[in-house]
């Protein structure tokens, strides 16, 4: 009953930053902090998701390695690409 508990209430953590990161963008903000902050719920989510929906958290590490390492890969892509453009 423990997983099936926390299954749910990662899901309904996921969803209420994916709201967040929707209600920022519709409310127009933009710049260098709502960036990091876009890019850290990204990141959040992207590990919940690794570690609980994809059930990775039990698995050997060189599975862990990659997908965490594709997840952190494609975040600071992001930062350092926005970080080159300002």
């Amino acid at each position: 009953m423990k997983s099936y508990y926390n299954i749910h209430t990662i899901w309904i953590a996921l969803i209420l930053l994916t709201l967040s990161t929707y209600a920022m963008g519709a409310l127009g903000f933009s710049g260098l902090p709502i960036v990091i902050v876009l890019l850290l719920t990204a990141a959040i989510k992207g590990v919940l998701i690794i570690s609980e929906f994809m059930e990775l958290r039990g698995v050997s590490l060189l599975w862990r390695v990659i997908m965490y390492g594709w997840l952190w890969t494609v975040i600071l892509t992001i930062a350092i690409t926005y970080a080159i453009t300002i």
